[in-house]
């Protein structure tokens, strides 16, 4: 059966002027996102990436194209509708964005209250969302007694209070440390996987990319590479070539093929790229003898 198509975007340009001329952040971008999805974006700074998501939902207004979200053209709508339309695609950035005087269900239950639900009807779907990131034992601690990552997660969990179909995460691990961006990569893949939720995923970490369903390769504002991870970062030149690295076993297995040993590059996990690193040597010890 087709997947549900939730985001999909027409011929999208968007132009800055500047003192010296218009500067073209996206040309030409055709994309679609399906239900259900870790969608990633990498690129090099500058490459368009957050633009791009920013006209997701009209925070950026495209110069040309169309947008569409669950079947309606944002363009279309009139502000008061596209305010509810926005609802639908979260927002999350490497800014905790969190009240630094509320406690941790305080946080998630602010956006609900503006919202008009009722006290006790959000602090219900605030604790169900802590034992969603993992953080129900956090319920009381104020942001300063959190760390990186737990305060990305309740940044993350107050942004489900609005029940979103996506969630979009721009570059929002780039100020963690490593056991931060694990917890945060970690609750995301158990929130697609549990509860359905759509991923738009930009990171500059190529191992979080690793996780997307599919991946498009940002470069001077339109889509250089689009396909599974596998298949894009099998394509190491290339990647080179646009000034990106890959991830690290990708890294390995491609310096060990210009050593002469047959491996594939598209075994880009740890254990698979351990197995296929084992196999080989195995394989040219047996030759040997």
């Amino acid at each position: 059966m087709d997947q549900k198509e939730i985001i999909r975007i027409e011929g999208l340009t968007k132009r800055f002027s500047g003192k010296n001329g218009d500067v073209v952040a996206l040309e030409g971008i055709d994309l679609s996102i399906n239900q259900g999805e870790i969608f990633g974006i990498i690129g090099l700074s500058g490459a368009g990436k957050s633009t791009l998501v920013r006209c997701m939902n009209l925070l950026e207004r495209p110069t040309e194209g169309r947008v569409f979200v669950d079947g309606q053209e944002l363009s279309a709508l009139t502000e008061k509708q596209l305010r509810q339309a926005r609802r639908g695609i979260g927002m999350i950035f490497q800014q905790f964005n969190l009240l630094m005087q509320s406690t941790a269900i305080e946080n998630i239950c602010f956006p609900l209250l503006l919202s008009g639900v009722n006290r006790r009807e959000a602090e219900k779907r605030a604790l169900e969302l802590l034992e969603i990131v993992g953080l129900s034992d956090r319920r009381n601690a104020y942001p300063a007694q959190l760390s990186g990552g737990q305060k990305q997660r309740i940044a993350i969990a107050g942004v489900l209070a609005m029940r979103p179909q996506c969630i979009v995460l721009d570059e929002a691990t780039a100020m963690l440390d490593p056991i931060g961006r694990s917890e945060v990569i970690s609750t995301i893949e158990r929130l697609n996987r549990d509860e359905g939720i759509t991923v738009v995923l930009i990171t500059h970490h190529m191992n979080e990319a690793e996780h997307a369903d599919r991946v498009i390769v940002m470069n001077e504002g339109r889509v250089a590479m689009d396909g599974a991870p596998r298949e894009v970062f099998a394509q190491v030149e290339k990647l080179k070539s646009i000034g990106l690295t890959v991830p690290d076993t990708v890294e390995l297995l491609y310096e060990l093929r210009g050593a002469g040993c047959d491996l594939p590059l598209t075994a880009i996990t740890v254990d698979e790229c351990a197995d296929a690193i084992a196999r080989c040597f195995g394989k040219s010890a047996k030759e040997d003898n």
